[in-house]
């Protein structure tokens, strides 16, 4: 790659020694220019200085989002996942009310496609050396709905509300190990502070919109939030009916840009069917999470945009490692070579994902390591296993599911695979909230079961993946897996702030799982949203969440 000495010398002489490393492995060709601006980005530096940086190397792009050409005035008609509790910043997990908060609410940073981190609330961040402090710089001039300004002891109370074990918050699987209450601390009405219990090189994406929970309220929340919505987001509450839909209108005190439409409506929805239906009738103009296998109609639909953001939605397959038959590591890897992940991929999500590789570190993370052979179809090598197990005879076992999205049909395509080489699987298919219960072991078949298949959303970095499932004490450790080498390098790869030592770290991993095969991951799914022609300046993230602010008819 070209590279102006002069200009990149001038631009990077304040840097610290890991920024410049960085720089180095983007202008020597090591590190891809995505993986540059995602890496850079999570880091603290901004998009324009990034800009510049790739300008000096003779990369260049335009790094700005320009709003699109769309008429202001609008009102935008949503079709949503009806909120299956009560909303609650604290404690809500559903989409539905994932949406409806991340309306009123706002982060502060976001997730954005290819995983760039964007200000929000926050307009910098940097860790200190070791990534054990990350200090974050506010927003001037923020207000809630309510009139109060948005300072650092609103943000110290959300994020310190949020670790509370005492709360039973839905962000107690993401703060867990990492960040206690009392962690959260005010330097200044600007400037915050959090310390760690330990290195973490990701830590922003723990408080960006990847976390939906983190969103900032103000420091005297004490519940109830559907009777104020109180956030700092381009919109305000209009109306909220439980069960049928929400309206929103535009916030005109918003510290930003002013919201293009004046109103946004949203209509609640238990079923995709019923969304197309609507949305075939001309009555909403857009729909969230779209899932590639049942919205078929839609995508080769003439009147119907579908946007796709590159995510890591999946739906991992648990064997229990614990427990005949899959206590034995030949017995688990015969049955990941009877996945024909091509096939997954083309026919579940009709081309709307990439396969998977028995690993939550999916190819779209920049720290993934891409030499690591990707696990193909392999019959004939899944019969020796069996053999070698003293299985070539076969045994019956029952795989359970969730009726959600494409589940059960790849719990079909897995059943006729594994017939194969003798496995007799009987299907246990159960309603969503049946099969993951209580979400503790002895109280969920999900934590339950011999085989299961469960689903998680997207995450902008594996680390909720490679801890809570798969490291020996994790609360949704499924298979049971415990191997003490694991655990020591999912440590490392969280507290590592270097990307290129990062992705020899995933590396490692990626090589032990695909050796201990304790879960199945066939395959990472695209996040899609339908809407309309003639409908412009949809934004969202690969997490689901939708920002109609500069949405509008074209």
């Amino acid at each position: 790659m070209a590279r102006s000495a002069s200009l990149l010398d001038g631009i990077c002489s304040s840097l610290t020694p890991l920024e410049n490393h960085l720089i180095d492995g983007y202008v020597d060709g090591r590190v891809s220019r995505r993986d540059f601006l995602r890496q850079g980005s999570l880091l603290g530096l901004s998009l324009p200085f990034l800009g510049q940086v790739a300008l000096a190397a003779d990369e260049g792009g335009a790094l700005s989002r320009v709003r699109a050409s769309v008429k202001p005035g609008a009102t935008i008609r949503v079709a949503c996942e009806a909120p299956t509790d009560a909303i609650d910043p604290v404690t809500s997990g559903n989409p539905g009310a994932v949406v409806m908060l991340q309306q009123v609410g706002e982060f502060l940073c976001i997730d954005g496609p290819d995983l760039l981190l964007k200000p929000c609330l926050a307009t910098s961040w940097k860790p200190n050396q070791d990534g054990t402090v990350w200090t974050f710089t506010l927003r001037k001039g923020v207000k809630f709905h309510s009139g109060g300004e948005m300072k650092a002891d609103d943000v110290v109370a959300t994020i310190d509300r949020l670790a509370d074990p005492k709360n039973s918050s839905s962000a107690l699987s993401v703060f867990k190990g990492i960040l206690q209450k009392g962690g959260t601390r005010k330097v200044d009405d600007y400037t915050v502070e959090f310390h760690l219990d330990s290195p973490n090189g990701s830590f922003p994406y723990l408080l960006s919109s990847d976390n939906y929970n983190a969103i900032i309220l103000p420091a005297n929340y004490s519940g109830d939030f559907e009777k104020h919505w109180d956030g700092t987001g381009p919109f305000k509450i209009e109306k909220y009916a439980r069960k049928v839909g929400a309206s929103f209108v535009r916030n005109d005190d918003y510290w930003g840009s002013k919201a293009l439409p004046a109103r946004t409506e949203f209509s609640f929805f238990a079923d995709i069917q019923p969304k197309i239906l609507a949305m075939q009738a001309g009555q909403i103009d857009i729909i969230r999470g779209l899932p590639a296998f049942a919205g078929v109609a839609l995508l080769n639909d003439p009147t119907v945009d579908v946007i796709s953001w590159k995510a890591t939605v999946h739906k991992p397959v648990h064997m229990r490692c614990d427990m005949e038959p899959f206590n034995d590591v030949r017995v688990r890897q015969a049955v990941a070579l009877c996945l024909d992940r091509e096939k997954l991929v083309k026919g579940l999500l009709k081309g709307r994902g990439v396969v998977g590789n028995d690993s939550p570190l999916a190819s779209v993370y920049p720290s993934s390591d891409p030499t690591v052979p990707q696990r193909k179809q392999d019959i004939r090598k899944a019969k020796e296993l069996m053999k070698a197990a003293g299985m070539e005879k076969g045994f019956q076992l029952t795989l359970t599911a969730s009726q959600h999205q494409e589940i059960p049909a790849y719990a079909q395509l897995i059943q006729s695979w594994v017939k194969e080489i003798g496995v007799d699987l009987k299907l246990n298919i159960m309603d969503r909230g049946s099969f993951y219960g209580e979400a503790i072991p002895g109280k969920s078949p999900w934590l339950d079961s011999v085989m299961c298949i469960s689903d998680f959303s997207h995450r902008g970095v594996p680390n909720v993946y490679l801890t809570s499932i798969l490291m020996s004490n994790g609360g949704w450790n499924a298979s049971r897996f415990k191997n003490k080498e694991y655990d020591t390098l999912a440590k490392a790869y969280i507290g590592e702030l270097d990307l290129e030592a990062q992705r020899g770290v995933a590396g490692q991993i990626q090589r032990l799982l695909l050796q201990e095969t304790p879960m199945l991951y066939g395959y990472f799914s695209d996040q899609l949203t339908a809407t309309k022609k003639g409908i412009g300046g949809v934004n969202g993230t690969a997490m689901g969440q939708l920002f109609l602010q500069d949405a509008g008819k074209l």
